[in-house]
């Protein structure tokens, strides 16, 4: 009879490899500094436009008329009015300008008489308005007067139909008659009911 086997060995444990190291990435490289913009080149300055009406020497003469003309009513109006030349001439400006004028001066320093004296001087018509709260825009406009004999209205023109008007005390009128007035000093017309009635030519406003 055979002994019996002894049992086999258990199997030695087999001990792992140690992994590997990884590695460390290499760092990236710098990037490279963007290269700067290239200078913008300054545009060039424009031409200047050139007039579109050139001086001719007929031009030249009107100017040198006017000119002649402005003096001599300057000269005329100094003759009356004493000290204030540079009120004169601004004047003068505005009038060549058809243009409307607002004296801002303390009162009795000779604004009526300035209007007069440049009325007088231009051969103009002069008018003057004394404004008040219950002035009605009929009172400087006109209005239509029912004539018995025609039987039909007529119109008479108010103070507005002269050339060099005179509005004293404009900031005292109602909104209703600053409105007329407006129209007369932007649209050189009054309106009465539906019929329009021009301005005589120049004219100007002087508050």
């Amino acid at each position: 009879m055979q002994p019996p086997t002894p049992p086999a060995a258990p199997p030695a444990p087999v001990p792992a490899a140690p992994a590997a190291p990884v590695a460390p990435a290499a760092p990236a490289a710098p990037a490279a500094p963007a290269a700067p913009a290239a200078p913008v080149a300054p545009a060039a300055p424009a031409a200047p436009a050139q007039p579109k009406h050139q001086s001719t020497p007929e031009v030249r003469e009107r100017l040198k008329a006017v000119g002649a003309i402005a003096q001599a009513i300057s000269a005329e109006v100094q003759k009356v009015i004493i000290g204030k030349s540079h009120v004169i001439d601004n004047v003068l400006i505005n009038i060549l300008s058809n243009g409307n004028l607002l004296f801002e001066d303390y009162p009795g320093l000779a604004k009526t008489l300035m209007t007069n004296t440049f009325a007088d001087a231009l051969g103009c018509d002069f008018k003057r308005v004394q404004f008040t709260p219950d002035l009605l825009p009929a009172d400087i406009t006109g209005t239509n007067i029912y004539d018995a004999k025609k039987g039909e209205f007529t119109f008479k023109p108010g103070p507005l139909f002269c050339n060099l008007l005179l509005a004293d005390e404009i900031n005292r009128a109602p909104p209703k008659t600053q409105a007329a007035l407006l129209e007369a000093m932007q649209e050189k017309q009054v309106t009465i009911g539906t019929v329009t009635h021009k301005l005589p030519a120049p004219f100007i406003v002087m508050a």
